[in-house]
């Protein structure tokens, strides 16, 4: 099957498929030969070289679970410069990139990849992956986790409907579990704040077939097999 160019150059480690394109501009890359254009395409029999090198082999495809702390972002490169996850998993010798993101103050589960497909298979909404959340809050009154799976809307539109676990409950103070299938930004926090409620701690332990565990904070493992094939599988499956 054939890919943009950029893809192809991305997908093999050399460059982001933003300096992949200026690399195309320069006319530094070549399909069979031919210096290649922007938009072109190249499938596996093409011969594709950059500054007359063949490209390097695909890497090897790589998934490693994360358990990200507080205080990093999930972004590859950050402006302000402020500390990005990527630096956690700098002994990975593979070049992976993260899938989806956690906001800067939220933690827990993180995957990682260089597998694109998988990647959108978890990000897509028909994937109708589930991400688990423990979100502790203040404000809480009894019968607010009814509200948080009630009919909600963000930025409007219409939210699937979560699912909500009290885990405990004292005074104003509680711990929900939420489940959602939807990636709207800062999703669970802005829940919560419109049924009245102020996230203190927000922690993801699971996301489709992947479960957090009791892996440290900061520290990162290599799925599973069942785990890595389990990410492609049909919801209810």
């Amino acid at each position: 099957m054939e890919e943009r160019l950029q893809k192809l150059l991305s997908a093999r480690g050399v460059a982001s498929r933003r300096e992949a394109e200026a690399l195309i501009a320069q006319g530094r890359v070549r399909i069979n030969g031919r210096v290649a254009s922007l938009g072109d395409k190249a499938g596996p029999g093409d011969e594709i070289t950059l500054d007359g090198r063949p490209l390097p082999a695909p890497p090897r495809r790589v998934y490693i679970l994360l358990n990200k702390p507080r205080g990093y972002v999930t972004t590859c490169r950050d402006e302000r410069g402020r500390r990005d996850v990527l630096e956690l998993v700098r002994d990975c010798p593979e070049r992976v990139y993260p899938v989806g993101r956690l906001d800067l103050n939220s933690e827990g589960l993180l995957l990682l990849t260089n597998d694109g497909a998988a990647a959108q298979h978890l990000l897509h909404p028909s994937g109708n992956v589930e991400k688990v959340y423990l979100a502790w809050v203040t404000g809480y009154r009894p019968g607010a986790e009814r509200a948080l799976a009630g009919p909600m809307e963000l930025d409007g539109r219409r939210l699937r409907p979560a699912r909500v676990v009290l885990r405990r409950a004292s005074g104003d103070q509680a711990l929900l579990e939420i489940g959602i299938r939807q990636g709207v930004n800062r999703q669970v926090r802005r829940m919560c704040l419109q049924a009245g409620l102020t996230v203190t701690r927000l922690k993801r332990i699971a996301e489709g077939n992947l479960r957090l565990g009791q892996l440290p904070p900061g520290k990162w493992r290599y799925l599973t097999e069942a785990e890595i094939a389990g990410l492609r599988e049909p919801p209810g499956r």
